[in-house]
């Protein structure tokens, strides 16, 4: 079974937007858990746009008064980040490569590039018993140096499978196969999680073919379905697909 992480970041965006707190981002997480949700997400940018980094303590506090149920963090580690996310101790950490000005995450680490800079960073979040994942494209030739930069897990970045998916699914599956399967070999202690961009129409495919990813987590897509289908029975949709 595949864990499903909401992440709430749409939902704080529409609060921001009044300059209010409504949506509330604690009741909302708190109503996606008890819809099914396995965790929440959030990624907490510089401008603090949608999530904000006094969010992350309200909703580390929430998710540890349920069983069983991870918070994760996204981000760039910068250093203020690396401070806060310390600070909170989430069950997870997703470091992404994203500039601070970036609209939405849109690729992976070179890992060849970022080896000194994401070993020195993986090892402080480890040091606080933090599980790393790291953000990678669904390219071979981006991962060199992971038995040195040394995380938890990797999370594909399924844009391409979603752009392409309604054009060809089986080409568009197969880049993440290859690299799933390169990873299973070479390190077989990594584990993997997936996001962006998946959805009710394409999530299913992916982890039939990839039924090892542990967790995939979703926001943008879960909220538009929200507007059509109610939030307890979207989740419960996107739950039942991760459950197959």
């Amino acid at each position: 079974m595949t864990a499903l992480s909401v992440n709430v970041n749409k939902f704080a965006l529409i609060r921001n937007a009044r300059g209010a707190d409504l949506p509330n981002l604690h009741n909302i997480s708190k109503k996606c858990i008890e819809f099914g949700a396995d965790g929440i997400t959030v990624h907490p940018r510089p401008d603090e746009r949608h999530a904000k980094f006094s969010d992350l303590e309200i909703l580390k506090n929430l998710t540890s008064e349920f069983e069983n149920i991870e918070f994760n963090i996204e981000g760039y580690p910068s250093n203020d980040f690396i401070q806060k996310v310390i600070r909170v101790k989430p069950d997870q950490v997703t470091l992404v490569p994203d500039p601070p000005d970036a609209l939405t995450s849109s690729f992976g680490w070179d890992c060849e590039k970022n080896k000194d800079f994401l070993t020195e960073v993986i090892k402080k979040f480890k040091d606080n018993n933090i599980r790393v994942s790291i953000f990678i494209n669904p390219s071979i030739n981006t991962l060199s140096n992971l038995e040195i930069i040394n995380p938890d897990r990797v999370e594909l970045y399924t844009y391409d499978y979603a752009k392409n998916y309604h054009n060809d699914k089986i080409l568009a599956i197969a880049p993440y196969v290859e690299v799933t399967k390169y990873l299973e070999k070479e390190f077989p202690y990594i584990e993997f999680n997936a996001g962006h961009d998946l959805n009710l129409g394409n999530l299913d495919f992916m982890l039939k073919n990839i039924p090892r990813i542990k967790e995939v987590s979703i926001g943008h897509a879960l909220v538009c379905d929200a507007i059509d289908y109610g939030l307890k029975e979207t989740v419960n949709r996107y739950k039942q697909i991760a459950q197959r």
